[in-house]
């Protein structure tokens, strides 16, 4: 029955291809008087509304080629970039010395970036993971999806002209292989281990003179600290998901609204991925991702956030009085292992670099530029990353596309543990909510870091979750689960995981109150905090959820609301103490940082007048964001945090200091000697740029608490705050109704296409600054009755 339901499909999907007009982007090579080699690989695009493409294929090779042709369509640049990158030929084609875009590492520069990923690719490590058996290694219908990605990608360079101005004409533009797509899914899966040490990896020498000390423990947690959180102000989220008891019909709700970066190789993309009788998703994938990242199916919606885990941790080594290369375990030396890397370079020679590689992993002098780990004739450390024998996310992400419920993601999850940085949250047409810390990490207990931690790890661990054991005792090995996919990693039965409460909802926090009224504990410090301050955002996000889960009778529209509410948390807490405080300032005057009075009479009314939210026309919005980043967070509460009301404290403004009158002061100095308005609307100073048109971009940043979480950059010169650079970005309410179609409503915030020759380059940002969304076409009916339909048949010629 499925075969033949398959086959009448296709064959459907074929007459209308026949009888339709091509998109923009594959007409323009209709004319191109080339021959390409044959292949067998073929699929059907329905392109709707924004350029989204609804893609069928036979088979998973062909599925996975049809999702190569459309994403070179619209991101053929951006890809490129990236394929150049995981080939290590950066320095080659743009020079050794500029930067990445840090979208598959934390590398600096080009040429650390080549020699960590040159270094993988002749080392064969991804060859390594591709040959293993599932579920350690990817599926046979992932690696289908993988070779038709690259083939699809191939065929549309080899049909198509470029019209893209970042990338016409340039000789990195090449085709790609199953190995580019897989080294691409390598990038990101160890993004937060030996991704975030590319530069200590690859500058690692052996000393030569005695070098610096032991790092001050101190100091190294409080970077480290402020090095894991960067991770959710770049790449963040927020997710909730409501059970029936919830909702108006008794069936789930799910709202993802993933914070990624708005440029770059880190972008979504959306589209549908069907194989007739087998396989029927919608989402948003990574860029050079061939499955759905984040989306739905017909009766399960999931979305991801930023976890709290640690996936790294470090080993410190004792090295050999005589050869610092040589290191010492159980008393036994141990050589290092030499990976000499050539790198070739643009206008120059050839760059040589040996990296060092010991049984846990590389030799590493630094965790980005404030975390130092000297590497010296006694002591090096080495850098254990359970991600880099992690090729499994694909797989875990098709678990999910077939899912029929939360009972089957989490299956997806314990089979193939493929999630090396994020958590995960769900609900389905059952009824059923669902959240899961399940990632990759460090098999750390609490135990082990307390038996075997240096001097370091005992300051480290506690703190920031990073965890420095002593890699001269065998006995501190990380050990086995039973239950884990690979050595040295936690099992399943260790995450924490909440199921069915009424929301289960996570903003980047760790798992602790996932429910504020079910608690998550027990599980160990590598995974993240219990009973500390949760950050604003998370506090917000509580305080939103729990009153729509304690009302009830949700539907879609209540999820649609609460995205674009733009309630800034922080302006509720302080913003009318800010102003009654303000108001009662003598003659209406505070003394700034550089001791001059400053007249604060207007900024007063404003903050009182203030709505308390970040949309585009609230005015003094912008004068409170630059407030709240004044006042330092250790003047900033009356009363302290309590982990009895975590949800509630700290609050209430200090005024017994002058730190607010002083930050008020140079607030308004700033704003006036920029030329703004202090009651000036937020849309005149948040906005993008595209195709010389400002649009106005509604949300707050991190630390004000806004759920709709966007980040700009701050150039008083140019009138304020320009070119949201991180933020929102694949945004989905789903529900259901009872019927075989989904009710889900998406916003890719920055749009399908970072060509701006696109007519979908900024066409879903306008609906983002509207505060508007597109309602999805999942069923077939919805898709054919598109008034802006159009199919393409692509294949290899």
């Amino acid at each position: 029955m499925r075969t033949r339901l398959r086959r009448a499909v296709v064959a459907a999907v074929a007459l209308l291809t026949a009888t339709s007009a091509l998109p923009a982007a594959a007409a323009q090579g209709q004319g191109r008087q080339e021959h390409p080699s044959h292949g067998g690989l073929s699929a059907t695009i329905r392109y709707t509304e924004y350029g989204i493409p609804h893609i069928v294929g036979k088979d998973y090779a062909d599925l996975g080629f049809g999702t190569g042709w459309a994403q070179a369509a619209d991101q053929v640049c951006t890809l490129a970039d990236g394929f150049v990158t995981v080939r290590g030929e950066r320095s080659r084609f743009f020079g050794p010395d500029a930067a990445p875009d840090f979208s598959l590492s934390s590398a600096t520069k080009n040429l650390s970036s080549d020699l960590y990923f040159k270094g993988v690719r002749e080392s064969g490590t991804v060859e390594k993971l591709l040959a293993e058996p599932a579920p350690v290694g990817p599926s046979r219908q992932v690696k289908d999806l993988m070779r038709g990605f690259a083939a699809g990608y191939n065929a549309w360079l080899r049909q198509n002209r470029i019209t893209d101005p970042a990338c016409r004409g340039a000789a990195w533009v090449r085709p790609v292989t199953e190995l580019d797509v897989a080294a691409r899914g390598f990038a990101f899966a160890v993004l937060g281990g030996q991704g975030r040490g590319v530069d200590g990896i690859t500058a690692a020498q052996p000393p030569t003179t005695a070098a610096a000390g032991a790092p001050n423990a101190q100091d190294t947690a409080r970077s480290a600290r402020e090095l894991l959180a960067a991770d959710s102000a770049d790449m963040g989220s927020n997710a909730v998901a409501f059970s029936g008891a919830t909702t108006a019909n008794g069936r789930g709700l799910l709202l993802g609204n993933p914070h990624y970066p708005w440029q770059g190789g880190r972008r979504f993309w959306q589209s549908q991925q069907t194989i007739p009788g087998e396989l029927n998703v919608s989402g948003g994938s990574l860029l050079g991702s061939a499955t759905i990242s984040i989306g739905h199916n017909a009766r399960v919606a999931w979305s991801h956030t930023v976890a709290t885990g640690v996936p790294l941790n470090l080993h410190q080594l004792t090295l050999d009085p005589a050869d610092p290369t040589t290191y010492l375990v159980d008393g036994k030396p141990e050589r290092m292992t030499k990976r000499t890397v050539t790198v070739e370079t643009k206008d120059g020679a050839p760059v040589t670099r040996t990296q060092w590689w010991t049984r846990y992993g590389p030799v590493v002098t630094s965790l980005g530029a404030s975390v130092p780990l000297p590497w010296t004739t006694t002591t090096a450390y080495a850098l254990n990353d359970p991600n880099a024998a992690n090729l499994r996310a694909s797989d875990t992400a098709l678990g999910f596309s077939k899912a029929r419920g939360t009972a089957d993601v989490l299956k997806s999850l314990r089979r193939t543990q493929g999630l090396p940085w994020v958590n995960t949250i769900a609900a389905d047409a059952a009824g059923h909510s669902l959240f899961t810390q399940s990632q990759v990490l460090p098999r750390i207990t609490d135990e082990l870091a307390q038996r075997c931690s240096t001097p370091l790890g005992k300051v480290t661990y506690p703190s920031a979750g990073l965890a420095v054991l002593d890699g001269s005792r065998g006995d501190c090995g990380l050990g086995d689960d039973a239950d884990a996919v690979q050595p040295g990693i936690f099992g399943p039965a260790k995450m924490p995981t909440l199921t069915d409460a009424p929301y289960a909802e996570n903003s980047n926090d760790s798992a602790w109150l996932a429910n504020a009224e079910r608690p998550l504990t027990g599980y160990e410090r590598i995974f993240g905090t219990i009973g500390t301050q949760r950050s604003m955002r998370t506090r917000g996000a509580i305080e939103d959820v729990a009153a729509l889960a304690g009302r009830g009778e949700l539907t879609v529209k209540d999820l649609q609301r609460q995205q674009f509410a733009n309630r800034v948390p922080a302006g509720d807490l302080i913003a009318a103490d800010a102003a009654k405080a303000c108001a009662a300032l003598p003659g209406g005057t505070a003394t700034g940082s550089d001791g001059k009075a400053v007249d604060v009479t207007e900024a007063c009314g404003v903050l009182a007048a203030w709505d308390r939210t970040a949309n585009t026309d609230s005015r003094g919005a912008l004068l409170f964001d630059r407030l709240w980043r004044r006042i330092p967070a250790a003047q900033l509460w009356k009363v302290p945090f309590s982990a009895a009301d975590p949800v509630g404290t700290p609050n209430t403004l200090n005024t017994d200091t002058t730190a607010f009158t002083t930050a008020l002061a140079d607030t308004v100095t700033e704003l006036r000697t920029a030329r703004i308005p202090l009651n000036s609307p937020l849309g005149d100073h948040q906005f993008v740029v595209r195709n010389g048109k400002r649009i106005p971009v509604p949300g707050g940043t991190e630390s004000l608490g806004v759920w709709n979480k966007v980040e700009p950059a701050w150039d008083a010169a140019g009138g304020g705050y320009t070119e949201v650079s991180t933020g929102s970005s694949y945004i989905q309410a789903v529900g259901w109704d009872g019927s075989r179609c989904p009710v889900a409503r998406t916003l890719l915030t920055y749009s399908q296409s970072s060509n701006p020759n696109s007519p979908h380059y900024s066409d879903q940002t306008r609906l983002f600054s509207q505060e508007r969304w597109v309602t999805s076409r999942f069923c077939e009916k919805d898709i054919l009755s598109s008034p802006g339909l159009k199919i393409v048949h692509v294949r290899e010629r």
